[in-house]
């Protein structure tokens, strides 16, 4: 619930049916003008969620012992009223401030940063009350209790990867960094470094005027969205096919003169990291395929996401591609994020005897649009 909404009557509501331990969530922007430091600093913090839990506080003004709903009810609007100096407030209390990171959910996806940013983006003060919602047992309320809650209450549900969801489709959550010309092998590309929010950078590389392509009524431009792959794109192994794949999609971005690479950071080893990629490895030799690899190791199958690829796209002014691709997942997240794929463009495997496993696996397990099993083997010889 928005701070500066709260009324004695949602307080009480929410004492009610809660736990009762109420919480404000703010910026720490708005925490240091309050003069709210942390109740521990950050690395004394031992709790399960690093949760950054700031000294108790109540309004000096307005309020008795400070614990009805009342009072509360005053305290929280005094946190998010612009107005409210350091000494407003007396400490401890009976309110805790919740301080979020400056990122939102896209840097913890949190329930803090979560009530933060749906304030935000509601254009009200970036301050909510947040309380765990509990069963009459006492035990915190769970999925089915939650939609029977918000059935009776007419209140909506909504989920932390909504809100990221809804921030990537409509926010910039990267920041162009520097460019410059890179001849390559295949001609001249201009490269534009990239910082995302998360603090990974990564780059794009252009040929031509991917743009103007764009907004021509009969042409997308090629696009290939290529996840980093150190073992492959560097030193050459042969375990995947990713470096010939990236050399693939150079060579065939710059005969056609207009294009754009974009290369992923820290999608090393389909987003668990070199280490865990290596040691996946180790099992592939003991017969685990790529993804049973990763299932032992107790690892996602694939943790990659695209949304800093399309939002790239979309600073470069590309909102339309024939994406060079195998993959279904990149043509799915480049649409979700706002960038339309009016082609996939396949290009042919580059097959060998210590990666024909690794595609037949792509294939078969992971919907890959390789091509049929018997065809591959045949250029493995």
């Amino acid at each position: 619930m928005a701070a500066e909404h709260v009324t004695t009557e949602k307080m009480a509501f929410i004492v009610r049916h809660t736990s009762g331990f109420v919480c404000v969530a703010m910026t720490e922007a708005r925490a240091a003008t309050l003069g709210l430091p942390l109740m521990v600093p950050p690395d004394g913090n031992s709790e399960i969620l690093r949760t950054a839990f700031g000294v108790s506080v109540d309004a000096r003004d307005g309020v008795t012992t400070g614990i009805s709903a009342a009072d509360r009810a005053v305290t929280t609007r005094a946190l998010a009223s612009p107005q409210t100096l350091p000494d407003a407030l007396t400490r401890p209390g009976h309110v805790m401030p919740l301080l979020a990171r400056p990122g939102g959910v896209l840097e913890r996806p949190g329930h803090t940063e979560a009530t933060v940013d749906l304030c935000r983006m509601a254009g009200l003060e970036s301050l909510g009350v947040l309380c765990e919602l509990v069963d009459d047992d006492g035990e915190m309320s769970r999925r089915a209790s939650l939609f029977e809650f918000a059935h009776q209450h007419d209140l909506r549900i909504i989920c932390v990867r909504d809100i990221i969801e809804h921030r990537r489709k409509r926010e910039s959550i990267v920041t162009r960094v520097s460019e410059a010309r890179i001849p390559t092998a295949f001609g001249a590309f201009t490269g534009h470094a990239f910082a995302a929010h998360d603090g990974v950078e990564h780059l794009a590389l252009v040929a031509g005027t991917p743009h103007l392509a764009d907004s021509s009524a009969t042409a997308s431009p090629l696009v290939r969205i290529h996840s980093e792959c150190l073992t492959g794109d560097i030193l050459g192994s042969l375990r995947c096919d990713c470096g010939p794949q990236l050399q693939d999609s150079l060579e065939l971005i710059a005969a056609e003169g207009t294009g754009v690479l974009v290369y992923l950071r820290g999608h090393e080893g389909r987003g668990v990291g070199l280490g865990a990629k290596l040691a996946a490895y180790a099992l592939q030799e003991n017969g685990y395929d790529t993804v049973d690899a990763n299932l032992e190791l107790g690892l996602p199958v694939d943790s990659r996401d695209y949304a800093a690829a399309a939002a790239i796209l979309r600073d470069l002014g590309v909102t339309r591609a024939r994406l060079i691709t195998n993959n279904p997942d990149k043509i799915s997240a480049l649409s979700r994020y706002g960038v339309e794929v009016t082609a996939r463009v396949t290009r042919p495997p580059h097959v060998n005897r210590h990666n024909i496993d690794y595609l037949r696996t792509k294939e078969t397990r992971l919907g890959h649009s390789i091509m049929p099993i018997a065809e591959v083997a045949e250029f493995a010889g």
